[in-house]
């Protein structure tokens, strides 16, 4: 064989792998990523290993929480009241009996309360208590709009049977100011209710669910009840979460997930809902800018538009001129009547 044909084989042969090379890279380029597989430390003699934990994110600074807080009951601010009078006291029990089988009047929440004998406050009747007094109420406005006639109609109708069977006397506020009222409650939410978004996407190579939930788990994400949802949880237990993350539902439930691609996922606060003290926004922003870091993303708005950090801070500042108007109304974020009201 001549050096020439020898020399074309060689050529031939680098060529092939170089075409191999190609597409492998061009395949693992275009694949999922995958979460990486940490190393898993041994423990030393006599001592047991200690499960991984995720715990609340605190900013530099904050030093206290929101404190704990009565279960929030009816309150004149958002509430249609009714008082309701009762000749003699009546036990938790006949009041449980007594209650409507549903607790809305059309698409507004309903409650009654009683007047507890033995603490001296309002509550929702409880078997084993004697109430002297009751008040009923319906909530003035939510995020489906105001209260209307009708509604207004079936909060009375709902209190007079329930005055009714334990033989008390319920007393009304005139309708139409009460409805006018609603209206008033319900432009000024409207005109001040934030929830934000941004859209995290991929630069290049798509995630697996996987990838999304290593790097969100960093920053102090758990997996939510929802498929393909994560949230942040509040420092005080039974509080709405402070951000959610969020991407495609079939993604999260693929057979093989990782083979599942994700381009996008979505950071969102619910500006209401979540006490100022916890700095929702800074660590929205925070989360945003690490996630984009870390999994190769870009930040951009719900049209698609790049979001820098400068415009970030913009953001940020508007949100303290809504915080303060909150609070101006009585009505601070994160506050039980904010939470019920931004429903």
């Amino acid at each position: 064989m001549s050096g020439f044909t020898i020399g074309l084989a060689i050529l031939g042969g680098i060529v092939l792998a170089l075409v191999v090379a190609w597409n492998a890279w061009t395949q693992r380029r275009l694949q999922p990523r995958q979460p990486m597989m940490a190393e898993r430390a041994e423990p030393a003699a006599g001592q047991q290993p200690v499960e991984p934990s995720f715990d609340p994110v605190f900013e530099p600074g904050v030093t206290s929480l929101p404190v704990p807080e009565r279960k929030p009951g009816l309150d004149a601010l958002i509430d249609v009241l009714a008082p309701i009078a009762v000749e003699a006291a009546v036990s938790g029990e006949a009041a449980l009996a007594a209650m409507p089988a549903t607790r809305r009047a059309g698409s507004k929440p309903f409650a009654i309360e009683g007047w507890n004998e033995a603490t001296q406050h309002w509550e929702m009747p409880q078997a084993g208590q004697r109430y002297g007094a009751f008040q009923a109420g319906v909530q003035l406005a939510n995020r489906l709009g105001a209260l209307n006639e009708i509604e207004f109609s079936e909060f009375v109708v709902k209190t007079q049977a329930f005055a009714d069977a334990i033989n008390g006397a319920p007393e009304f506020p005139e309708m139409l100011h009460e409805v006018a009222r609603a209206r008033e409650l319900d432009q000024f939410a409207s005109g001040h209710d934030a929830q934000l978004g941004f859209t995290l996407r991929a630069r290049n190579a798509a995630w697996s669910p996987g990838y999304v939930h290593q790097n969100a788990a960093r920053l102090g994400f758990t997996v939510g009840a929802i498929p393909g949802r994560m949230v942040l949880p509040a420092a005080q237990p039974g509080h709405p979460p402070i951000l959610a993350l969020s991407f495609d539902t079939q993604a999260a439930l693929a057979e093989d997930p990782t083979q599942a691609a994700i381009r996008d996922v979505t950071l969102s606060l619910d500006v209401p809902q979540v006490h100022r003290g916890e700095q929702p926004f800074v660590r929205m922003r925070d989360a945003a800018l690490e996630l984009a870091a870390a999994m190769d993303g870009v930040i951009t708005d719900d049209n698609g538009q790049v979001i820098r950090p400068e415009g970030l801070d913009v953001i940020g500042a508007d949100l303290e001129q809504l915080y303060d108007t909150l609070e101006a109304r009585d009505l601070a974020a994160g506050s039980p009547l904010a939470r019920r009201l931004f429903s």
